[in-house]
This record gives structure tokens, C-alpha cells and sequence, in this order.
């Protein structure tokens, strides 16, 4: 079991940044990849980034290219999203996940956190 907590979503303006962690509790996150999803309110789940076990490999959708950046840190279980000039249309409750796989399909995580609440007013 790897159990994923979220942190550092909130309330910011359109334009402004925030920064996502997600801490795990397992010694073998090394060998997971991790993502980050999210969900609007009334629409389904979607893909928004994913490294790889290493970090070597990084994936992102197209609505947030060039705007987020995902990074892990090993040696302190962590992987975060950097999220730059953010839009409203980015507002959503954003969803840590770790496959033993690579993937950027839901169906291919194992682990889910409970998810942070991103805000992004006009």
C-alpha cells in the first residue's frame, strides 16, 4: 500500500501560481510514477502530468503545457506540481496518484490521494 497525501492547493487569481505536494509513505516510492490529475466540478476526471520513477521522464496534457511542471524529490518521497499562470479554467480538485507502470490513463495508477482543491478566480 502507498498512501498519498495532497497538499497546497488554495485560492489564487488568474494569472498567479501555486504549488502542489504530495507526500507518500512508502520507502518504495522510487519505483513508482506518479501523476497528477484533476477534476472539475460536473465533468470527469482528466490527466494533467507524469514523471517517471527516476524523473527522468516527464509527460504533460496539452491544456497545461508549458504552464506546470512536475518534479519528484526520492529522497524525501515527494513529487510536486508547479503551477504557472494559471486560468480558471484550471480550477479543479487535483489528484495525487503512483503507478508501478508508466501511464497517463486513470486505470493505470494503483494509489489516489484524497485530493486538494485548486481555485483559480477571473
Amino acid at each position: 500500500q502507498v498512501q498519498l497525501v495532497e497538499s497546497g492547493g488554495g485560492l489564487v487569481q488568474a494569472g498567479g501560481s501555486l504549488r502542489l505536494s504530495c507526500a507518500a509513505s512508502r520507502r518504495t516510492f522510487s519505483r513508482y510514477a506518479m501523476g497528477w490529475f484533476r477534476q472539475a466540478p460536473g465533468k470527469e476526471r482528466e490527466f494533467v502530468a507524469a514523471i517517471s520513477w527516476s524523473g527522468g521522464r516527464t509527460y504533460y496534457a496539452d491544456s497545461v503545457k508549458g504552464r506546470f511542471t512536475i518534479s519528484r524529490d526520492n529522497a524525501k518521497n515527494t513529487v510536486t506540481l508547479q503551477m504557472n499562470s494559471l486560468k480558471p479554467e484550471d480550477t479543479a480538485v487535483y489528484y495525487c496518484a503512483a503507478a508501478r507502470v508508466w501511464g497517463t490513463k486513470q486505470g493505470e495508477y494503483d494509489y489516489w490521494g484524497q485530493g486538494t482543491q485548486v481555485t483559480v478566480s477571473s
